[in-house]
Order: structure tokens, then sequence, then C-alpha cells
């Protein structure tokens, strides 16, 4: 635990002054109580309940204590409720993903390792769904119904090439709709002479200030992929757009790593895994890399990933429950002194 004032505590020392106030008055009720003539029936009244007396000034200077520590405002590292709203799902369909090395195939395990995720996911989280072989598109626009989503999933269609990069693009541009972000512009350039026709609604380009990356706490893209970009935007500077917007881009990378695989037919495929990339893909957005060789290994990448979605532990600011604590104390000291006594504390 840490403190944002924690110059404040200087008044801890001050406290000690009230139980040296309280002894004070204690042995000048004392000598009070001298003049009474048989201090015997006195004793006998008292006898037995000592405790009572000292008890609500025990809760009172606790309570004091406490409000001390919530004037230092107190920052602990608590488990909150995942605050994003919104997530892409952004998977792979080249063909590649017919190899069976992962069991049944790379694309049926992706399959039903997104549905999983799906029915684990809470209710409230917005999902939507992105498919990439040699260019992109929106499968699934965020939705918080899951039946579309596993139709989605369930309708995949393997294309050839892989568009990594364009898969990021397309999945900010469905986050961000009013940032202007256009595969193709960024694809092709100024030689992309169709625009004044296909995308004459849409809005330029929105510049942005960067922020800090994994900051934007509203949304998240868990990209899916078993190769290397081979057309489409460069993967790195899709990522750079995701971390200056401040969206995380956690990574599973699914398959072999050398390379070497084959497809149900018995063709070679030499496909190999771009973890380099991938890895800094995410290390730049402040996501995580997870390489998923085996339909086990995935289904537990995606619940790591449902269950980090669900919770998140971060610095939170706890100066509201230790001013509760020494408010009820308090409370506490003046009813048991009304109760036991019939006057207050300071009576």
């Amino acid at each position: 635990m840490s403190f944002l004032w924690p110059h404040y505590f200087w008044l801890m020392p001050a406290l000690l002054l009230l139980p040296a106030a309280y002894v004070w008055l204690l042995r000048r009720r004392h000598k009070q109580a001298v003049r009474f003539s048989n201090l015997g029936i006195a004793r006998a009244a008292n006898a037995g309940r000592s405790w009572r007396r000292h008890l609500p000034p025990a809760l009172l200077f606790l309570a004091c204590s406490v409000l001390v520590f919530a004037a230092a405002r107190p920052v602990a590292r608590v488990t909150l409720p995942w605050s994003r709203s919104s997530v892409i799902l952004a998977i792979d369909v080249s063909l590649s993903m017919r190899v069976n090395d992962v069991k049944p195939t790379r694309l049926e395990a992706a399959q039903q390792a997104a549905k999983a995720f799906l029915k684990d996911l809470p209710k409230g989280v917005e999902v939507g769904l992105v498919t990439f072989a040699g260019s992109s598109q929106v499968a699934q626009r965020l939705t918080l119904e899951r039946e579309p989503l596993v139709a989605a999933i369930d309708a995949f269609q393997m294309q050839i090439g892989t568009a990594v990069g364009s898969a990021i693009v397309v999945s900010l541009a469905e986050l961000f709709p009013d940032h202007g972000l256009d595969v193709g512009d960024m694809t092709f350039g100024s030689r992309k002479q169709s625009r004044s026709i296909d995308n004459a609604g849409k809005p330029p380009p929105k510049p942005i200030t960067p922020v800090a990356p994994g900051s934007y706490k509203s949304a998240a893209i868990i990209l899916l992929t078993d190769g290397r970009r081979t057309t489409g935007v460069d993967t790195l500077t899709a990522a750079k757009l995701a971390a200056d917007r401040g969206v995380r881009i956690d990574v599973v990378g699914l398959g072999t790593v050398d390379g070497a695989a084959a497809t149900p037919e018995g063709l070679p495929i030499y496909m190999q895994l771009d973890e380099p990339t991938l890895r800094e893909v995410a290390r730049m957005t402040a996501g995580e890399y997870h390489q998923a060789g085996s339909a086990e290994k995935l289904r537990s990448v995606y619940e790591h990933l449902g269950s980090r979605l669900q919770v998140q532990t971060r610095e939170q600011e706890v100066t509201g429950l230790f001013a509760l604590a020494a408010l009820l104390l308090a409370v506490a000291a003046g009813t048991l002194s009304v109760l036991w006594f019939g006057r207050s504390i300071g009576a």
C-alpha cells in the first residue's frame, strides 16, 4: 500500500495526546470519587464493569487513527470488474489454417476456442469479429448478442494470403469509426483512385494525440494468426496506430513455429509463424503474446484471456473505505456510551 499525501502522518504523534488526556480525566474523577462516604459500595457497583467505561473512548481513539490514514489518501492494488466494454476478435482464415498439426485442424480449433471464449465472457461486453487472409473484413460488427457471432465463426471462408496489419487497421476502424482509418489508403496511398467513388462518405483521417500504450480502457483486440504477413498494411505500422490510441492487442500465435506442416491432403506447407513480429505487436501495445501449438493450449490461452477480461488488478485509491471505517467506529463509540452510561463520551 502507498499513500498520495504521506505528509499527513505527522498527525499521528498528535493522536498520542488523546490517551494522555483520557488518563488525566480518569485521575481527576478518581480524586472526586474520594468524597464518597462509603467507597466499598462504589467499588462494588463498578466491579466487573470497568472495561465498559474504557471501550467507547478506545473506539473513538481508533476512529481518529483511521481518519489520519484516510487523510493520507491510501492507494492499494485491488481487483476490479473489467472496465473495457468492447473486444474485437481478429482471426486468421488463410489457407494454412487447414493444417492439422493442431487437432482437428487449426481453423476448427480456433473456432471451438473462440466460441468457448464468447460463452464465458461477461454479457455486458460487446464483441466484434474481423477475419483476414489476403484481405480483411468485418465479419460481425460489435454486438452484445452471442448468436450472430457464433454464426459468423461457423461461416469462416478460407482465402489465400495473410494480411495481419490490415486486420489490425480494420479492427481499429471498427472501434473508432470517426478516425477515418482506411486500409486501402494505407496500402496503396495516392495510387488508390477509387476513393472519390467508394469512400466518398468516409471521414478524412483524424489527427490524434498519442496516449500511453494500453491506457484506453474501453476496448481491446485479440489477434490470432498462424503465419506471417504476406500482403496488406505493414504489421508494426498498424500496431503503432493501436499503441497511439492506447488499444491493447493480445496476440495468439497458432501452430508450428518452425514452419513445417501439411494440409489434410498431405501437401506440405511452409508457413513459418512470425513470432518476433507478433511479440513486438504485443509489446508495443502493452498486450500479451501466447504461442498455442495444440488445441488444449489454445483453449487455455482463451480461458486466460477471458478471465483477465472479466477482472483486472490495478492501483485504486481506497480513502473512502478508511473514512467509512472511521465513521462506523465513531458511531459505535457514541452508541455504546449512550446505551451503557446514558450520556455521550465527552459528558
